[in-house]
């Protein structure tokens, strides 16, 4: 069954059960009435004929539905949509008039002696004492029909809003990381170029080895958005890897992640940035080098990484964020989270600098 059929079908469903359900009370009500009145008729029949003399608005409903979509009732102009509602309403009034004069004819269920009257005659009577609730009840399909297509509407334009903010949010990330690629890219070449100037062969070979490996994996995930923790660290792991071939001893590394948030999705590439923040601003700059720690825990609903270095401290009134890497990962936590995250970049005691990130924890 294709999606217009099983809309057509449930339209179909809800519009049987509503009117079913109209019929039912009016039936029930109005035999219950006239019995507590000590009225005499025939009850069963009776009953039978106000449940079914709804069955012409039934029918009908989907074609008011129709000329509701078309000619939307709350434009008041032109004049011809108001009179094309005006002959529906009229058109489906007369065949309700002739459906329930029929059933009064047929089957007699007022029980009148010697009988209901001519046909003529029921037909008229109906129709003129029901032109008020014909009107009634052909607005009520319409108000419905703009109040469920107006819910629709909306439906459709949130789903289609996000949908193109989802979009937007992907192009922007994937700018982002096209910037940050190039620049960790040019970074490492610098630092192969002075391991080569250096005659440091060994070491410069390492790294080419690592930098490819790198680079492979950051291509086979250059789709994903986001990834699991474990697998951020491999990436973080690879970078820094690439750096011990230049820094040797002068680098030491420490990561402190339980195993428990392993799986919980983070950004990609969101470490490597801060891990090279620490060492380019941090380890690089003192001649003993210095060490790395990067951590990771859970607090209610939010998951915080951290990567600190004991390198020199910040500038007095200057702990915000600096280069490209961090600026980028500022830009990246916007558009995944909006105002749903943390970015803090700061001094520690007794030395060093930690640059601190907080999402909302999601496995």
């Amino acid at each position: 069954m294709d999606k217009h059929t099983r809309a057509q079908s449930q339209q179909w469903f809800w519009i049987a059960a509503i009117w079913s359900a109209v019929g039912l009370f009016d039936a029930t009500q109005n035999v219950f009435v006239m019995r507590a009145e000590g009225m005499h008729h025939n009850w069963g029949r009776l009953f039978i004929a106000l449940l079914i003399g709804w069955l012409p608005w039934a029918l009908a409903t989907p074609t008011v539905l129709r000329l509701g979509r078309r000619y939307p009732p709350i434009q008041w102009r032109p004049i011809s949509r108001w009179i094309r509602h005006l002959a529906a309403c009229t058109a489906i009034g007369l065949i309700s008039a002739a459906w329930t004069a029929a059933l009064e004819k047929l089957m007699n269920p007022y029980a009148n002696m010697p009988g209901p009257g001519t046909y003529s005659r029921l037909f008229l009577e109906k129709f003129y004492s029901g032109l008020l609730s014909y009107l009634v009840l052909y607005i009520t399909i319409l108000l419905a029909s703009h109040m469920l297509d107006s819910r629709e509407r909306l439906a459709l334009e949130q789903t289609e809003t996000a949908r193109l903010n989802e979009q937007l949010s992907k192009a922007q990330l994937s700018a982002l990381r096209r910037q940050i690629e190039p620049h960790f890219l040019f970074n490492t070449l610098n630092s192969i170029a002075g391991l080569v100037r250096e005659k440091r062969t060994d070491a410069a070979v390492t790294m080419i080895v690592e930098l490819s490996d790198f680079m492979r994996r950051v291509l086979e995930d250059s789709n994903r958005q986001q990834v699991p923790l474990g697998e951020e660290l491999e990436f973080a792991r690879k970078y820094l890897e690439i750096q011990k071939a230049r820094f040797v001893e002068r680098l030491q590394c420490t990561v402190n992640v339980p195993n428990d948030l392993l799986l919980a999705q983070v950004p990609t590439l969101i470490l490597q940035p801060m891990v090279e923040n620490a060492i380019k601003h941090g380890i690089a700059k003192r001649a003993q080098g210095g060490s790395v720690r990067i951590l990771a825990s859970r607090s209610n609903d939010m998951l915080t990484l951290s990567v600190y270095n004991d390198g020199p401290g910040l500038p007095a009134n200057n702990e915000t964020q600096t280069g490209i890497g961090i600026s980028n990962i500022r830009t990246r936590l916007q558009s995944l989270y909006g105002d749903d995250f943390k970015l803090n970049m700061q001094n520690q005691a007794p030395g060093g600098v930690e640059v601190s990130v907080s999402v909302p924890f999601k496995e």
